[in-house]
């Protein structure tokens, strides 16, 4: 089982792991090994989840999760299957904790006077600058 919040734990069983030939250097411990590591992980066909989260992780993740709902986390840091293993798993907890945290209310705020007055005396400013550039009167 891994264990994403206190309460959640998604078991093994759900995702996948392929590994592949990684890009970049590296000398022919590119060409031999295949230290790449793809975890995949089907949103929409887990059980661990509830609905509401797999509605939460969809919309929050929309950008990682393909047509089908999975999502898919590489991992190519370092020349080591395992350690890109357990770095794609990091940052699937991560990704799917992040994706789970509810958002806190934003507190409104008001703006403060100086601020303002500091504003407009900018816009003043600019305003002027503008009408000296302006070509008014400019054959009279």
């Amino acid at each position: 089982m891994i264990r994403v919040t206190n309460e959640l734990l998604i078991p093994e069983n759900e995702i996948t792991f392929t590994a592949s030939r990684s890009g970049g250097p590296g000398g022919q411990n590119v060409n031999k090994v295949s230290s790449r590591v793809t975890l995949s992980f089907d949103v929409w066909g887990s059980t661990a989840l509830s609905q509401e989260q797999k509605q939460k992780v969809a919309s929050k993740l929309v950008t990682r999760i393909n047509k089908d709902g999975v999502l898919r986390i590489i991992s190519q840091r370092t020349r080591s299957q395992e350690m890109n293993r357990t770095d794609a798993l990091e940052r699937f907890v991560d990704l799917l904790n992040d994706a789970l945290t509810p958002e806190r209310p934003r507190v409104k705020t008001r703006m403060p006077r100086a601020a303002k007055e500091r504003r407009m005396e900018e816009k003043k400013k600019r305003r002027v600058i503008k009408e000296t550039r302006s070509k008014k009167g400019w054959d009279s």
